[in-house]
């Protein structure tokens, strides 16, 4: 089993509460399955650039245009990007580990999908075909802490909802979401108490994963 960890908190995990769900969720993971392939990116050592005009030309251009020849400029561009699809794309589950920032995903974690999100890289696209993704994951586990509370739904919620239809753009459906809510001791008394809940959870999300079937789908089909 390949995962793919995103860290994008700079905070050191004594101090960082989705990292501890993340130290609970991978000790239980790999106590599991012996087979575990962990790669880590932290964000704040390796930090990805903002989506930039030349990467759109590298990208997408070829789509509109089968001859179009890249730059040299426009092929550096996709430096970052084609190493972190490298990983991406050799992964069975992704992983990431993040805050709640003004009710969204922080900026690196932002800037970091948008430079793996890209035609030819972790997808195809075509009118005749539509989206077809070139990785082969099969879930996505959200590990978040957020200072609010907020129901399922909740409108204030740009986060959750970012990362099941970004990902589900290239054919990721499976997402689980462990979260510790209420962390802000000025407004919740109950801080440790929602921190513990949520790394029970993330336990169990590693007991999910641990039973993840990761036979290929196409022989999933033959197998029928």
């Amino acid at each position: 089993m390949n995962v793919l960890h995103v860290c994008a908190n700079p905070k050191p995990t004594e101090e960082s509460v989705s990292k501890q769900l993340a130290a609970a969720f991978f000790g239980k993971l790999i106590e599991l399955r012996s087979d575990v392939e962990l790669v880590n990116v932290d964000l704040y050592d390796e930090k990805p650039p903002f989506y930039s005009y030349e990467l759109y030309r590298s990208v997408w251009n070829p789509v509109f245009d089968e001859n179009y020849e890249r730059s040299k400029v426009e092929e550096m561009a996709t430096n970052y990007a084609s190493k972190q699809v490298e990983l991406f794309n050799a992964a069975d589950v992704l992983v990431l580990t993040m805050p709640m920032w003004n009710y969204g995903v922080p900026g690196a974690m932002k800037a970091w999908i948008d430079q793996i999100l890209c035609p030819g890289l972790t997808f195809d696209i075509s009118k005749e075909d539509g989206v077809k993704g070139l990785h082969k994951i099969k879930s996505i586990v959200l590990l978040v802490s957020s200072g609010g509370v907020y129901k399922e739904d909740d409108e204030r919620d740009a986060l959750s909802r970012q990362i099941r239809h970004a990902f589900g753009f290239i054919g990721i459906d499976e997402l689980e979401i462990v979260w510790a809510e209420g962390q802000n001791p000025l407004f919740f008394d109950n801080c440790e108490e929602s921190k513990a809940f949520a790394l029970e959870a993330a336990v169990e999300a590693a007991e999910d994963i641990a039973e993840l079937d990761l036979t290929p789908a196409d022989e999933e089909v033959s197998a029928e």
